[in-house]
């Protein structure tokens, strides 16, 4: 009982670090899906992540807030690039995007080559550390993702591509620091690929694939002390699929009927 209860208390801040995750990100990626713009949260979220250890290598490691601008401003960057891009040159947005998560991804690396972490710090970029957010650090990013919800109700269908593209970028930033790059990729584009075609309660279903997703993922990281990350990336993928087989077999039994 006393394991149980060290686990829950270890894994409950990590669980809700992925709902505050998807509150945003289910929504989001329903509209990259519909823009086809599938890599998009790849590229962005490397380009914060490389923003917030470019800050951490200029000696700001102490300052939150440099970080968090350095990150934000980076994000922001990318996504005036690529609403650039998209009214400029349409027919190669999602190669320019693979450019920039490639471009991303090389500086990174480049710029970690001397740091005697640096495996660690790319390692915690891409997975993740969600086992071990803060309780500060958790209500920081509910209230941005709330924030970030109201804004997208009130400015994201009429702003066009530029409110898209910024929003989506404050969202990243806010969420590859939680969970890690390669877990928001999943969160983005898992419970948007199961969900695709639902016309009724679509969002909920998403949502509630993602949770399940994460909860499983948690589990098995718990049980089998695997990371939490990567984890909880191969169980959204295996929850979607399965999502999707329901979906499939509960059609074909109503169309025999």
């Amino acid at each position: 009982m006393i394991d149980l209860a060290a686990q829950l208390d270890l894994l409950w801040p990590a669980f809700a670090a992925g709902l505050i995750v998807l509150a945003t990100h289910v929504p989001l990626g329903m509209q990259v899906l519909a823009r086809g713009i599938i890599f998009i949260d790849l590229a962005v979220a490397q380009v914060a992540g490389f923003g917030a250890l470019l800050a951490h290598q200029a000696d700001h490691g102490d300052g939150p807030w440099a970080v968090q601008g350095a990150a934000v401003g980076a994000a922001l960057l990318a996504a005036i690039l690529l609403q650039w891009s998209e009214k400029r040159w349409p027919q190669l947005q999602e190669a320019l995007i693979g450019l920039m998560f490639v471009l991303a991804a090389s500086a990174t690396v480049l710029l970690l080559a001397r740091d005697a972490h640096g495996g660690e710090h790319l390692r915690d970029l891409l997975v993740g550390q969600m086992l071990w957010v803060s309780r500060g650090q958790l209500l920081a990013a509910a209230m941005a993702s709330i924030l970030l919800l109201l804004a997208w109700r009130l400015f994201g269908g009429r702003g066009g591509s530029f409110a898209f593209y910024s929003l989506f970028a404050v969202a990243v930033t806010v969420s590859v620091q939680l969970v890690g790059v390669y877990l928001v990729f999943a969160s983005l584009i898992v419970p948007a690929l199961a969900t695709s075609g639902m016309r009724r309660r679509r969002l909920l279903a998403g949502l509630g694939v993602g949770a399940a997703g994460y909860c499983g993922g948690l589990a098995l990281a718990a049980a089998a002390d695997w990371p939490a990350g990567a984890a909880s990336v191969w169980a959204l993928a295996a929850t979607g699929l399965a999502f999707s087989f329901i979906r499939s077999a509960v059609a074909r039994h109503r169309a025999i009927c």
